[in-house]
């Protein structure tokens, strides 16, 4: 493998919504969509590259909307967590068809489906080859799975978060409602938080902030598209 074919990064965290396990619609579990998430991330596993997941629980609950119908907050979270092991099973399941070896970690104990979230061991899954998928968030209400990405690519040494989403990047305004917003390829996590974009929550952002981790936020929904990231090629918009 000459120079040009190498991996820029060795060690990544994949943040994935729930909504994207969820196909077009972005409700329930698509098995199209999950297949095609699990093709791109065994091309990467393929090139050398440590692999972790977080993934959302939004195609199946969320916490916040439901604690506005009357569920309490703290239930509505502990609900929202456990959709997220659930996506994180279907995941899991992809993969290993494909022959991807994969262990999913619950930050919520529950043994007889996921083993307890313990650092050492998933850095140790990830020198023997294994795809780790981060279940639970935080395993704490009020915080949401963005923050779980941000946590966990600090704990287990990832070198940059991969928000995937629907768009190809980050744009100054919503491209679905204004036909001229601009898209950023890259931006400072600063002036992300002065001009409000959306790329993660405040506390996740505050977090990547803080320990200078950088965040390529870029459409997982275009083929090959994970592996040119991983590539270094200039695919979504970059906070650094």
């Amino acid at each position: 493998m000459n120079k040009s074919e190498r991996p820029k990064y060795r060690r990544i965290l994949l943040k994935l919504s729930g909504e994207a396990l969820g196909g077009e619609p972005g409700v329930g579990i698509c098995p199209e969509a999950v297949q095609n998430m699990a093709e791109q991330i065994q091309e990467v596993r393929d090139l050398g590259v440590e692999v972790v997941l977080v993934v959302g629980g939004g195609n199946i609950f969320r916490g916040l909307p439901g604690s506005e119908r009357g569920i309490e907050r703290a239930t509505g979270d502990y609900m929202g967590m456990l959709a997220t092991v659930i996506n994180s099973l279907a995941l899991q399941d992809a993969l290993e068809k494909l022959g991807v070896a994969t262990r999913v970690q619950s930050a919520i104990t529950m043994a007889q489906v996921a083993e307890p979230f313990i650092r050492r061991r998933a850095v140790r899954h990830l020198e023997k080859g294994r795809v780790v998928i981060f279940g639970g968030g935080t395993g704490n209400p009020y915080f949401s799975t963005d923050t779980a990405a941000a946590l966990r690519a600090n704990e287990i040494g990832a070198e940059v978060i991969l928000k995937a989403t629907k768009v190809d990047g980050i744009y100054d305004s919503d491209p679905k409602e204004n036909k001229n917003a601009r898209r950023y390829s890259e931006i400072k996590y600063i002036e992300a938080l002065q001009a409000q974009l959306k790329v993660m929550d405040s506390t996740a952002f505050s977090l990547c902030m803080d320990n200078k981790m950088p965040i390529i936020v870029f459409d997982l929904f275009r083929p090959h598209n994970l592996r040119r990231v991983i590539m270094g090629q200039k695919v979504g918009t970059i906070v650094s």
